[in-house]
């Protein structure tokens, strides 16, 4: 099954980083939303995607990426860093593009990333060090369990 995660990360690489833990394990590409044509997706049986979270969403970038796309595959799944570190009403706008495209949410990841957007900058940012090693592993076995999943290739 060939499988690409799709990702934006903007301020402290924090999505890059768990991006690139996911793709290792999974045995597949992560790319960066803007340097991938969104065109190339139908070449993929399942797809990763992710950013930071902005004013409760993922970031502008990458849901207009998605819906860039001709067509999805059928199966995706959804990650995302943050201050607060949760999915949930976060991922809400991408889960129901998603959706409404016909395809299934696999399964969603989110965790802890520094951030210093905004008035967080006047302190030093909250989260100093996330993604720690923790929320590393944690993505990787979230990445595990999305492929352990998948039919074999035939």
């Amino acid at each position: 099954m060939t499988g690409i995660i799709v990702y934006h990360s903007a301020h402290h690489q924090n999505t890059a980083k768990v991006a690139d833990a996911m793709a290792q394990v999974a045995g597949c590409q992560a790319v960066r939303a803007g340097e991938i044509d969104p065109g190339e997706l139908t070449k993929y049986e399942v797809a990763g995607f992710g950013s930071g979270i902005y004013f409760g969403r993922h970031h502008r970038i990458l849901l207009r990426w998605v819906e860039q796309c001709p067509a999805l595959p059928a199966q995706v799944f959804i990650f995302s860093t943050s201050g607060r570190g949760t999915g949930g009403k976060n991922h809400r706008a991408l889960r129901e593009m998603i959706r409404r495209r016909g395809c299934r949410v696999r399964g969603e990841f989110a965790c802890k990333g520094y951030d210093t957007f905004g008035p967080l900058k006047l302190f030093g940012g909250i989260h100093r060090g996330k993604p720690d090693h923790g929320d590393i592993r944690r993505a990787r076995e979230f990445a595990m369990r999305m492929n352990a999943d998948l039919p074999p290739e035939p």
